[in-house]
């Protein structure tokens, strides 16, 4: 099984890889449409950076970022996913054409947010992160790091279904970079220079049976993915 690729598009002067980059509205339009050419089955559009350290940013400006985005690649044929933690930004970013809801909190940042999500059709990203943005990379410790993601998000997938959402829309995320240190520490490269070792990730996620991949780097990760499969014709995907 090959995994899709979610291509990020961060429409945020501060995120991690591209902040700063798409001023305008037409702008992150036309980088979705180039990410969706290189190969993304899903454009992932945020408002609200989620890098190390960042700090929240106020409802309206997050909408105004977000909402003319999924508006315009949704109207040229593009799947949208929304990422954000606000349940205001998830109804109007579904009404505006998204078909996922993508929250790095799992669900738990607003009161809100697991009652829009169950009242939609959206596919839905349960993600897992160690704190919150500002504090998650400030030296995180686990006892024992997979199970503890693990035992987090069987209980978000518990409450998502007690709410009504069937388990088949629910997509487990263990949110790799958010509370968790991985490339970095295992190259000591820099953010600028990470791509090998993201390709490495996204081909060791193939070999596990992963459904997607989030990555910044669609056409690089997409030739490897392609390279990856043809030499695995007739590997069965992991139970």
């Amino acid at each position: 099984m090959t995994p899709k690729i979610m291509g990020s598009l961060n429409v945020t002067p501060d995120s991690f890889s591209d902040g700063g980059r798409l001023e305008t509205a037409a702008a992150a339009i036309d980088a979705g449409l180039r990410l969706a050419e290189a190969g993304a089955a899903i454009v992932d559009v945020g408002g609200e950076s989620t890098r190390p350290g960042a700090l929240p940013v106020p409802l309206e400006e997050e909408l105004g970022r977000v909402i003319p985005v999924v508006e315009g690649l949704a109207r040229r044929g593009v799947p949208v996913s929304i990422d954000t933690r606000k349940a205001r930004v998830m109804r109007e970013g579904l009404a505006a054409g998204a078909i996922m809801l993508n929250d790095v909190s799992a669900l738990t940042h607003d009161p809100e947010s697991l009652p829009v999500a169950a009242s939609s059709s959206a596919t839905i990203v349960l993600m897992h992160m160690k704190g919150t943005p500002e504090t998650m990379q400030l030296a995180p410790r686990y006892a024992d790091v997979v199970a503890e993601v693990r035992a987090f998000l069987d209980a978000r997938v518990a409450a998502c279904v007690a709410a009504g959402i069937p388990e088949s829309r629910l997509v487990r995320d263990p949110g790799l970079g958010f509370g968790k240190a991985l490339i970095g520490r295992i190259t000591g490269a820099d953010v600028d220079h990470r791509l090998p070792g993201s390709l490495a990730l996204a081909l060791h996620a193939a070999r596990m049976g992963c459904a997607y991949v989030r990555v910044h780097d669609v056409a690089e990760t997409a030739q490897a993915l392609a390279v990856w499969a043809a030499c695995n014709p007739d590997r069965p995907a992991p139970p």
